[in-house]
């Protein structure tokens, strides 16, 4: 592939609740679950690129909006432990959830929240590139606004990747010329109209040709369930591509697997023929196999709590949520910081005043106690992320305290999306950006990345070592250096590859 496999479309965060069902409820004839576990994962377009970063050896973008709030949250952290670089715009709105509640396998119920359709924010020119560039696209829309984007459109119908485009009834017509569209059999009949009374066949292949010559498609491949699909191209007789084996079982996400296995076939440069063939002996494989729930990896783990006590209004993924929001809302400037924080020094403070200054929040991205032990060893953290957190929250230029469980921030990004992103210590910029890890995801959003130099002498490595007698503490005269404007040390200001205010 000469580039990326994009996704593009509407995340949802889908949870499966397992239980028992032993007794009905005394006041309403319905069964009682009791929970006993829970799974989460990404839904819609999300699960579309899940599937498609499984394969081997593939890079896959996903182009969504995210909301401010824990369950955009928890969508970033699914997706980048998973290996999808996610391109977020921003999301008004709640982070739309359907939750199944299920007991030996079977669905009871299905509970959606969260549903009304928010408006996704305008694209940054890292996303119209990454389209540009890419080696095949697959729109999967869910209908909630993001396949509507005027920007994204016109970046669609120009790129020279096959389009594979996954249909909702609720969404715009498909771009002129894509390669593949790939209606089920219910999203047919309505997007197209047909009458009733014609055998399904015959509906089908009426409907897909339908949609074909509306939308100026190559192809339109109408999914059948476990009868296969049924392929229309232009200029010739419909194709019916059997199911290999009858499949029974889970068939949440089928179409999501079809049409990501479709995505990956041709981006490879198989024929549309070749690739459906492809995707509907996946999609089968993937039900016989236990459909969702065996497919995926793991999930990682939720983000950590709340902390509460002292300055909880300041901790946790509602805090942070809210602060953004607000100044978001504002037209304010995000700034954000990270860190292990492990026995709060000096240098600490003077790059958290120094960050402060540049925008109209500080947030500060904590590592969790499991992802410090995961970084320095198993004799750190010192402190607790409980009393870490406190101790940050308390700080008068400390806005927030998001904590995150990976050992890169990089999750914990994609969702905050900070106009600046602020980091101590020294690093080369060769006149350009500061050649900071984090400045890739920054770009995605076109945020921009800022060095502040450390305080000399301080460091939590050496503080550890002097209190087991093996160094000597950081000299105390002067343990309150003189500052500038910015609060910086008088070792020089921070690097700033552009001007900060006013970026969004």
């Amino acid at each position: 592939m000469r580039g990326p496999l994009v996704v593009l479309g509407d995340t949802l965060l889908d949870r499966d609740v397992e239980g028992v069902v032993n007794r009905l409820c005394p006041d309403s004839p319905v069964p009682v679950l009791d929970e006993t576990s829970y799974t989460d994962r990404p839904g819609g377009a999300g699960l579309a690129a899940m599937f498609a970063a499984a394969g081997p050896d593939v890079e896959v973008v996903l182009v969504t909006a995210l909301a401010d709030d824990a369950g955009g949250a928890r969508l970033s952290s699914l997706l980048t432990a998973a290996g999808v670089q996610v391109y977020a715009l921003g999301l008004a709105g709640g982070t739309p959830e359907k939750i199944r509640l299920r007991a030996r396998g079977r669905v009871l119920l299905r509970h959606d929240r969260g549903g009304a359709a928010g408006e996704p924010g305008e694209p940054s020119d890292a996303v119209l590139r990454v389209l540009a560039n890419a080696s095949a696209v697959l729109v999967s829309d869910y209908g909630r606004g993001l396949a509507r984007q005027p920007a994204l459109r016109a970046a669609l119908a120009a790129t020279r990747a096959p389009v594979v485009w996954d249909p909702h009834p609720r969404g715009p017509a498909a771009v002129p010329g894509v390669r593949l569209a790939t209606p089920n059999e219910s999203e047919v009949r309505e997007l197209a109209k047909v009458p009733p009374g014609a055998t399904r066949l015959a509906t089908a292949a009426r409907g897909a040709q339908g949609l074909r010559r509306r939308w100026r498609a190559a192809a339109v491949a109408v999914t059948l369930g476990g009868d296969g699909a049924l392929l229309c191209p232009a200029g010739s007789t419909p194709l019916m591509v059997p199911a290999p084996t009858t499949a029974e079982g889970d068939t949440c996400g089928a179409g999501d697997r079809f049409a990501a296995t479709a995505t990956l076939a041709l981006a490879g440069g198989a024929l549309v023929s070749e690739a459906v063939q492809e995707a509907v002996a996946e999609a089968c494989a993937y039900v016989a196999g236990g459909g969702v729930a065996t497919a995926l990896p793991p999930p990682a783990r939720p983000l950590p709590p709340v902390v509460s006590g002292v300055a909880a209004e300041r901790i946790g993924l509602a805090a942070a949520a809210a602060l953004v929001s607000e100044v978001r809302a504002a037209g304010g400037t995000v700034v954000a910081t990270g860190g292990c924080f492990d026995l709060l020094h000096a240098g600490h403070v003077a790059t958290l005043q120094a960050a402060r200054q540049l925008g109209d929040c500080l947030v500060v991205c904590l590592n969790s106690d499991t992802s410090v032990a995961a970084l320095k060893g198993p004799d750190r953290p010192v402190m607790s992320q409980g009393d870490r957190s406190r101790l940050l929250a308390a700080l008068g230029c400390v806005d927030a305290v998001l904590i995150f469980d990976e050992q890169t921030p990089h999750a914990a990004l994609t969702w905050l999306r900070p106009d600046i992103w602020v980091k101590g210590g020294d690093y080369a910029t060769g006149g350009g950006e500061p050649a900071l890890p984090e400045a890739e995801v920054l770009r995605r959003w076109g945020g921009h990345t800022v060095v502040v130099p450390y305080l000399d002498g301080r460091s939590t490595t050496e503080l550890i070592a002097a209190a087991h007698g093996r160094g000597s503490p950081p000299p105390l005269t002067d343990a309150v250096p003189a500052t500038d404007a910015l609060g910086c040390p008088p070792s020089g200001p921070p690097t700033v590859a552009r001007p900060v205010r006013g970026t969004r």
